[in-house]
């Protein structure tokens, strides 16, 4: 997707490490995203973090906070990481809220398989919900393409106008 090139954007680093000096995983697909090697629908980035909405998404505006540094999971990842992660899951939560609307929203981050983390590098889930629904952290359909990108477009606004 269009929405995964990082031309022009500060802050990102290409083929490079997830962010300089940092340790990333060749086989790890959230540091081939970081380094812009595998397609997202970005809604936001800095320095230590990359936000993008899931692409098998299990409600609409299903939103992953990532660490740029290869960490697999809490227990390794660093202090300044986990504290950027929260403050964008906060930024990006907001702009869920305004955008979307949703009755609720889950935020979940899961440690080691027995708690049924997928992707062994640190991520944080922003997931809207709404009443009655049951709670799911992994859908098998990828998203329609459309709308991620509808979706990505109208939350990356909303983070970057809560921002000025």
């Amino acid at each position: 997707p269009q929405e995964a090139r990082h031309e022009g954007v500060p802050g990102a680093w290409g083929g490079g490490p997830c962010y300089p000096g940092s340790v990333s995983s060749p086989d790890c697909i959230f540091c081939r995203i970081v380094r812009g090697e595998a397609p997202c629908f970005r809604i936001h980035e800095d320095e230590l973090t990359l936000t993008f909405l899931d692409l098998f998404p299990v409600a609409d505006g299903h939103t992953l906070v990532v660490t740029r540094e290869h960490a697999e999971n809490v227990f390794e990842a660093s202090p300044e990481a986990l504290r950027a992660v929260t403050a964008n899951v906060q930024r990006v939560a907001q702009a869920i809220r305004r955008e979307l609307a949703p009755e609720g929203l889950a935020v979940v981050q899961l440690n080691g398989a027995a708690a049924g983390q997928t992707v062994f590098h640190y991520h944080v889930h922003l997931i809207p919900r709404a009443e009655g629904e049951g709670l799911r952290i992994h859908a098998r359909e990828r998203g329609d393409e459309a709308r991620l990108r509808e979706l990505a477009a109208r939350l990356a606004r909303a983070v970057e106008d809560a921002a000025v």
